[in-house]
Parts: C-alpha cells; structure tokens; sequence
C-alpha cells in the first residue's frame, strides 16, 4: 500500500489551505479543474477546448471535463484500472478480517461482498459527486479498530459495530455540512496527531504477524517470535479445523513481504497486490512440496479446498450482513451480560468508540486527499484539494451507505494517488474504478483461496509505510515525545487504537497542567480527555 503520502504533514496542510489564501500552486488549471464549477472557459477567461468526441462519448467527455482538464478517454481509462490494481487488495484482506466475526455459512463471502458493495458506492459518489479521479474502500486501520477492538474486547456483536460505523458516518456527515470538522481537528494535540498513523501501522503489522504465525503466543513473555527450527519441531504444515499452522505461513508472508518491498522498490504499479498473489502461488507450491514429502497436515489442506458459487456470496451477504446494522445492531443484550458491563459503560463506549472512528477517518481521509490530490496539481489557488466539500461528502455518504451493507468505515484510499500519477484527472477515472470493481464482486470463490499468510503481508506492508510519520514528531521536546510514544504505544502493547488516541490525549493534557501551561489547552482538548479518562475509569 503506497501510504508515503498517509497523514502526512495533514495539520499543516490543512491549516495552510485555509488560512492562507495566498498559497500558489505550480500551475494554473482549467476553471473547471481549478474550482468548484461546470464553467467552459479556462482559468484565464479564454474558451475552454471543446470536446473532440460527438454524441454520447461527447457528452460524457464534457459532464466529467476529461478535454477540459487536459486529459482524454484512453489516459483516464488507464489510470482507473492503475488505481484499482493497487487497491482490489482490500477486498480479500477486508473479508478476511470480518470472516470471524460475521457468522453464518458463508462469512468470508459476506464480507467480500459486503467490502465490495462499499468500495463500488464509495467510488462511484467520487465519479458522480464529486467527479474527482479518486477510489473509496473499506479503510484500513479502522477495520482493524473494529474487529480487534470493538468487537475481541468489549462483548459487543457484529451488528452492533455497523451501528458505531453508521453513528460514525453520520457524524462525520454533520461535521462536513457545518464545518466543524476544523475545529475537532485543531482539538488533538500535534503529538498525537503524528503518532496516530504511527500506532495504526504498528498495530496493523502486529495483526498481520500474529496471523501468519510469525509471532506466537508465549506463556512467560505473552509473545515471542516463532521458531523455524525443524530438527526440534518437525511440523512444517499443520491442520486442523480448517486453520493452516506449521511454519509454513510464517514463511509465505515473511518472504511475500520482501516481494512487495523489492517491487515497490522498483516502483512496479500494484506492488501490494503482485506481492499478495505471489504469497499465495508460494504457499501452494510448499504446500504441494509437503504432500509429496508425506505431510498430512498438507494432505488434508489440500482435500478440504473447494470452489463454491459466486451466487452463494451474495446469499450470505443478503443473509448474515446486508440491513444487520437496523435488525440487529441495537440490541446490546450479549454485551450487557457479559462481565461488569453496564448501560453507563455502554454508553461511554458508545461515545468513545465513536469519536476514535470519527477522528482516525477524519485524519486518514484528510491526509489522503491532500497527498493524493497534490500528485496530480489538483489544487485550487488556495493549495486546497478542488471540490473538497463534495469528496468530504462523498466519504460521509460512502461510510453510511457501508455501514448499512455490513462493512467498516470507508474512505479515500491513498492508492489512489497512482492512477492519478498515471494521468487520472476527473470523475471517469473513479468510474473505471468502480466498473472493476462490480466485476470483482463475482471473484469471490478464487479470492477466497487466497490464504491469510498471503494477506497478512499486506498488513505488515501497511505497517512498514505507516511509520513514515515517526519522522514528524519532535523527539527533541520531551513535551510532545511522551505524548506521541504513549500514544502509539499503548496502541500496540494495549491492543486498542482508540485506548491508545485517549491516552495520549490525557498524557498531554497532564503534562501541560504540569509545565505550567494550561491556558493551552482548549476546551474541546479538555472534553476530549474527560470523555476518554471517562473510558477508563468505568469500562
């Protein structure tokens, strides 16, 4: 996953691109590019080029202003199908993610098309709302909050987390019709702000590690690094109850993560994908080294694999996912029974789970579209992403419109910033996207062969690119350098991204009170940290 560009330098962006109104860009754009507006003239008053197509391509050509942004059908075209190679991962991992925690006969084909019903509306609002060269999928980082957070750690149930991704949405809906997103983000102190991405990307590593079986459970120090050791423990391939053990998928996804790094490396498009799939052919070819070698773990792996229906997947996804959020989502009656837990408690984990969704899909969606945008000088004179409001808008509707199919938060992917690389300029680019991404919603049984060693490598990938932000916080002031390690760390250690955003929060607020410095912090700083101090004093 191309995440250089991920959350970076967002505040100061974003508080540039709208305080200062004077910031340049390198290079003036078409009226229609350049603003907010259907105009047909040029940034300079002239006519705008008319478009060379007649009829309905004609049409199509001026509605998304591919003439008029200095690009054509062919070059959009490629960039579209550019940016879903580097994206269509997100299907497989998504699905793979949510596979334990759906239920039902079919979980892994509930959330594949769950995952690809989000990504086809998300993109396709970036085509026709926004008509931006940008794709929308379900977010990674905040899939894996809801999957290992919400749901492993609170008792809540599947349905109830598509209640928190819609509340999210909804959120995040109002923030962008009053503006007030502004003033949230100001509210999270700069060290926090740096190490989100920082511990998100440890976290998603983490995650990926234990699923390859690179990192094991240990009983002395609670995880150690497997061994490869074949004299002392001979199991190459295990199975049983359909999981895969042994060292083998320590392997695969060990070396699919040198594939991707040394494609990236070479700047092939995709890597993230080529590395995947390569994992995958791996693991099949040692698996099939085993059986010849006698291995009966191998054998029955082998024996167990099948190729279901594509039609089955959409039966499940209409079964066990689709709607789940309003017949099921509220009711809370397993997490009320399980423990302590309270209708107070619930309530504080409502809130709090609610603002971390909100506050990492802010940042990530923030980040992606200054990144992504600046790739392709889709900036207006201000240095702010054209046509902002409608993108931030189309994330909002995306992320409601996901929750109802039964998927986590969706948002921009920084992936899209290779089709606009490769000449993307408008809103046919995403339609190209979306098109590829109907037609992978048919693919599930083959992506369904896809083993989880194989998507664990995209995760740990994810983890390498996200730690890029490491570079941003001040080490030198021991002020914002606690903060930023509490932060991430209490992520990666705790197992909690949003323990992990509160403890930070509150870390700052205590260090400011402490060095005499409390004018400040602001009053909605302040409400952050009580609403999270609230968290841990009483779930």
């Amino acid at each position: 996953m191309s995440e250089e560009e991920k959350m970076q330098n967002i505040e100061e962006q974003a508080l540039i691109a709208e305080e200062t109104p004077d910031a340049e860009v390198s290079k003036q754009l078409p009226a229609d590019v350049s603003a907010d507006t259907d105009a047909d003239v040029n940034a300079d008053g002239t006519a705008a080029a008319p478009s060379p197509k007649k009829g309905f391509w004609g049409k199509v050509d001026d509605w998304f202003g591919i003439t008029k942004s200095g690009s054509n059908f062919k070059t959009e075209t490629v960039a579209g199908v550019t940016t879903f190679m580097a994206m269509v991962y997100i299907l497989m991992v998504n699905a793979g993610m949510f596979e334990g925690v759906i239920g039902g006969a079919d979980p892994y084909g509930a959330a594949y098309i769950a995952t690809s019903v989000g990504a086809i509306v998300g993109t396709f609002l970036m085509a026709f709302l926004a008509r931006m060269p940008l794709a929308q999928a379900s977010g990674m980082g905040i899939n894996a909050f809801i999957v290992f957070t919400l749901l492993n750690k609170t008792g809540l149930t599947y349905a109830n987390s598509m209640v928190f991704v819609l509340i999210d949405g909804v959120i995040f809906l109002i923030l962008t019709v009053t503006g007030l997103r502004r003033k949230i983000f100001e509210a999270i102190p700069a060290g926090v702000r740096h190490a989100i991405p920082v511990g998100i990307g440890l976290f998603i590593a983490f995650i990926g590690l234990q699923q390859a079986g690179v990192i094991v459970d240990e009983s002395s120090t609670l995880t150690t690094f497997v061994s490869f050791n074949l004299l002392n423990d001979p199991s190459f391939v295990t199975y049983a109850n359909g999981t895969v053990g042994g060292i083998l998928p320590a392997i695969v996804a060990l070396i699919g993560v040198v594939i991707i790094a040394v494609l990236s490396k070479k700047n092939v498009k995709g890597a993230i994908l080529w590395g995947l799939l390569g994992s995958a052919v791996l693991y099949y070819v040692f698996a099939g080294i085993a059986v010849g070698a006698g291995s009966q773990g191998a054998i029955d792996m082998f024996h167990d694999i099948s190729l279901s229906n594509p039609i089955d997947a959409f039966k499940a996804w209409g079964t066990d996912s689709v709607g789940v959020v309003f017949y099921e989502g509220f009711n809370f009656d397993q997490y009320l029974s399980t423990g302590t837990n309270s209708g107070g408690s619930l309530a504080v984990v409502l809130i709090t789970s609610a603002l971390s969704l909100c506050m990492i899909d802010m940042f990530d969606t923030i980040g992606t579209l200054y990144g992504a945008c600046s790739k392709g000088n889709l900036l207006d004179k201000d240095g702010t992403p054209i046509r902002m409001e409608k993108m931030m808008l189309a994330d909002a509707i995306a992320t409601c419109t996901g929750a109802i199919a039964g998927t986590s938060t969706v948002t921009t992917f920084v992936e899209s910033s290779s089709g606009v690389v490769a000449g993307g300029r408008t809103g046919f680019t995403s339609f190209v996207t979306g098109m590829c991404f109907v037609l992978a919603m048919f693919l599930s049984p083959i992506a369904q062969l896809i083993p989880r060693s194989a998507t664990a490598t995209a995760l740990i990938w994810v983890g390498v690119l996200m730690m890029s932000s490491v570079t941003k916080v001040d080490w030198s002031d021991a002020a914002e350098a606690i903060v930023a390690f509490m932060t991430f760390i209490t992520m990666l250690l705790g197992y909690s991204i949003s323990k992990g955003i509160g403890m930070g929060i509150i870390t700052y607020i205590v260090i400011q009170v402490c060095t005499g410095n409390i004018k400040k912090i602001t009053i909605p700083t302040w409400v952050i940290g009580a609403i999270f101090l609230a968290t841990f004093l009483l779930t």
